[in-house]
């Protein structure tokens, strides 16, 4: 199948976040922008790392090495937070954010959730994936449209007012298909 989401020009790689990548994910959750767009998530990263999950898949994405974000994937049905509720097996959730400043806006975003993305629908079991944004933060909407995902709801997660957008397997295997639709993203 054709990679059809836009090319950015260069790579990214995601690779498995460690423990030595705490101080630099402490860093990035100091950032105003981060705080700003998840302003009472504690990623309590020591206990993450200490006691691996085998819901959530934690990575960092590099360009030429270079750490620059990081991407959660979360399979909520066997989440112990139980952050998403009940949710059916065959469904994950992202979380994505560009940790350097000056490098957002630069399409690496884009790379990250095609290829989370990709990681998520290689395995047949998987439906449908899920993104929260903040229900004020409309940036962040209009990204996950344009990327093909759908409003579904208005949710409260603990004192946030997100909005929930869901991207379906079919839907994205249509999106795929169709190159000249994601060759016009930007």
């Amino acid at each position: 199948m054709e990679n059809s989401f836009p090319a950015i020009r260069e790579m990214i790689h995601l690779r498995r976040a460690t423990p030595d990548d705490i101080p630099l994910l402490q860093r990035w959750d100091d950032d105003p922008d981060v705080v700003a767009s998840n302003p009472n998530d504690d990623w309590e990263w020591e206990d993450t790392f200490a006691q691996p999950s085998p819901a959530k898949e934690s990575l960092i994405a590099e360009p030429d090495g270079r750490p620059i974000g990081f991407l959660e994937i979360l399979n909520p049905a066997l989440d112990e937070e139980r952050y998403w509720g009940d949710t059916p097996p065959e469904v994950r959730a992202i979380d994505i954010w560009i940790g350097e400043p000056e490098l957002r806006g630069r399409g690496h975003g884009t790379e990250m959730m095609r290829q989370a993305l990709a990681r998520c629908f290689a395995r047949p079991e998987v439906g449908a994936t899920l993104i929260d944004p903040l229900a004020s933060n409309v940036a962040a909407h209009r990204f996950y449209l344009r990327l093909g995902f759908e409003f579904v709801e208005e949710r409260r997660f603990g004192p946030d007012d997100c909005h929930v957008f869901e991207l379906t397997r079919e839907r994205w295997s249509a999106l795929v298909g169709n190159s000249t639709a994601f060759h016009a993203m930007k």
